[in-house]
């Protein structure tokens, strides 16, 4: 009798862990239905093989989702309560919260480009009223749980029928497949740089498909190239609406561009011309970069756009409109400096690349730069813009045999090594200033002259430390203008950044009379903007600078928060209002 009851209860037990494993495989499909939801943000694949990637990743992700909620939530309380109606109850709210949370998801996605967390909620939550509208979110959850109690009733009831089928090992094999072989794709994708497959990396949540990047550089494998030549539909409204601009005097413009250039380090004994050329000419005292290295610093310069969009698809065969609109125009670009692989990959489409060679020296690199721009320029018998690339204070370098200037003590206490870098970082930025000097010399003195830094610098050779670290030494960098026909010495003492450059050269100067909203963030460095933040960084990390203290935060959501010198961690949390704007902004381009 008691082995009767106990086989009995392994029976009701094994039909209770059957039936949960078809109910789990029932919600992984509406889970599908769901995540289709996410394609209206990042837009559908072009190509078949994009189709088919997505199909894949959708049945495996969606099906393993579902399972997993099933083994954590559901599949414990079938061993200690094993019991149909009191689990099939409890599994349906289970299924109806889980969606529930999936669909909020889609609407946190649409609206800020992140998937639910900790802190994305706190976000989300001070906003909810213009998330949630109408009586949806009431209507929506009791229909779910209707039809999550029909289907566990219905599956239920038919369970002995379903397991005679004998089924189960196929579908299995048929999601595993799905599961595996969407990861081997992404594999693939992942180093033959095929767009159509990666845009998707950060699309569903709780995705990280398998990459093999890291081990085929490990193993000095190199990257495939792809041939694919299809341009992808385009996700952005890059402008919002087409540019009405008419350059009529056409000024001739330069911009100097410097790799890792502090503000704080610009002084008369470091770097007497630029210094002196400052005093002469409109000074930002508070300018940022918009980002902590070479690729952000660039793309905020040129396209005005806040970094959450530099791994945009459309921006790879789209280059600044700025670049654009001066082409149209008739100027010839050259671009002069070393050798770089830049993103977005069309950032530099527009200009005639003079590149220097790579030597063993950045200092001679530089040197070779400015000899080649001022015979290009003096050849030119047409309008120009010019973008000069020097990168010597990356590197810390000077050339052989540079005197340079004598050694002193920094105003702040540096450790032992951090004193030898600074003190060499003040060579190479005395070296710098010889090489603007000799730029400025053979230009035309109507010629629109803007000299900044891409990024700042930390007196540190460790990279990973120098990319994670958004301190002003390593995004507050100089910025000093010439303007043909304006007031000459000013110093501008209210915050500006990078985006602002180009919306006030294409407004004062090309006549463009487009909002600058619709092609840029919107910004000009003429005017204090209305903005209490500023966006520093990428699409995976980035800093919001705001004026009593800056907040960090990574692509999972994970944030501090420091003061304004970023020498204190402080203990508060995160404000909402400005984040709301912040993520609103990164998603604003984007096509609906």
């Amino acid at each position: 009798m008691i082995e009767r009851k106990k086989e009995l209860g392994r029976d009701r037990v094994s039909r209770l862990v059957s039936w949960g494993h078809w109910f789990a495989l029932f919600n992984g499909f509406l889970a599908m239905i769901v995540g289709v939801r996410f394609l209206d943000s990042v837009g559908t694949p072009d190509s078949w093989i994009g189709w088919g990637y997505l199909t894949l990743s959708t049945i495996g992700h969606f099906s393993f989702l579902a399972f997993i909620v099933y083994l954590v939530m559901v599949f414990p309380v079938t061993l200690l309560l094993p019991y149909s109606k009191i689990l099939r109850g409890y599994a349906a709210v289970v299924a109806t919260l889980s969606l529930c949370i999936l669909l909020y998801d889609t609407v946190i996605y649409d609206d800020y480009g992140l998937h639910l967390s900790p802190f994305v909620f706190d976000i989300a939550w001070e906003d909810l009223n213009a998330l949630l509208q109408g009586t949806s979110y009431i209507v929506t959850p009791i229909g779910i749980l209707i039809l999550e109690l029909t289907a566990a009733n219905f599956l239920w009831k038919r369970i002995d029928k379903i397991q005679k089928i004998n089924c189960g090992n196929k579908v299995v094999a048929f999601v595993g497949i799905c599961f595996v072989s969407s990861h081997l794709i992404h594999i693939w994708a992942d180093a033959a740089e095929v767009y159509e497959i990666t845009r998707f990396d950060d699309t569903y949540p709780l995705s990280y498909p398998a990459t093999a990047k890291t081990f085929m550089e490990s193993q000095g494998v190199e990257r495939i190239a792809s041939n694919n030549s299809v341009l992808p539909q385009p996700t952005l409204s890059y402008p919002k609406s087409p540019l009405q601009c008419r350059i009529t005097e056409q000024p001739n413009m330069l911009f100097i561009t410097v790799e890792s250039f502090r503000a704080d380090m610009l002084d008369e004994h470091t770097m007497p011309f630029l210094y002196q050329y400052g005093q002469q000419n409109q000074r930002f005292n508070e300018h940022l970069s918009g980002g902590n290295t070479f690729d952000s610093g660039m793309f905020s310069l040129l396209y005005a756009l806040q970094g959450s969009y530099i791994n945009a698809e459309d921006l790879n065969y789209t280059s600044p409109l700025f670049t654009q609109q001066l082409k149209q125009q008739g100027y010839q670009l050259g671009l002069f400096g070393p050798e770089a692989d830049p993103r977005p990959a069309a950032i530099f489409n527009d200009f005639d690349a003079i590149i220097s060679p790579d030597n063993e020296s950045m200092a001679e690199t530089d040197i070779i730069s400015t000899k080649r721009f001022i015979k290009w320029q003096q050849q030119q018998n047409q309008p120009w813009f010019a973008l000069v690339n020097l990168k010597s204070p990356e590197n810390f370098d000077t050339p052989v045999g540079f005197l340079g200037i004598e050694t002193v003590r920094p105003n702040k206490p540096l450790r032992p090594a951090e004193k030898v870098l600074f003190n060499q970082y003040r060579q190479s930025l005395n070296f710098i200033d010889g090489q603007i000097k000799s730029i400025l010399a053979k230009v035309p003195a109507d010629t629109l002259v803007i000299i900044t830094g891409v990024n700042g610098k930390l007196f540190s050779s460790n990279h990973a430390e120098s990319s994670s670290n958004y301190s002003p030494q390593n995004v507050q960098v100089p910025l000093i203008i010439s303007w043909p026909g304006y007031e000459k010495a000013k110093d501008v003492d209210y915050r500006t950044s990078h985006y602002g450059i180009v919306p006030a050269v294409m407004t004062q100067l090309m006549n463009c009379t487009n909002p600058a909203k619709e092609y840029s963030a919107g910004r000009s460095i003429l005017s204090p903007n209305s903005e209490t933040w500023t966006y520093v960084g990428n699409n995976r990390m980035f800093a919001i600078y705001q004026q009593n203290e800056i907040t960090v935060i990574d692509r999972h959501g994970k944030y501090r928060i420091y003061n304004r010198d970023y020498d204190k961690r402080l203990k508060k949390k995160i404000g909402a209002p400005e984040l709301i704007q912040v993520m609103r902004e990164g998603r604003r381009l984007y096509n609906n």
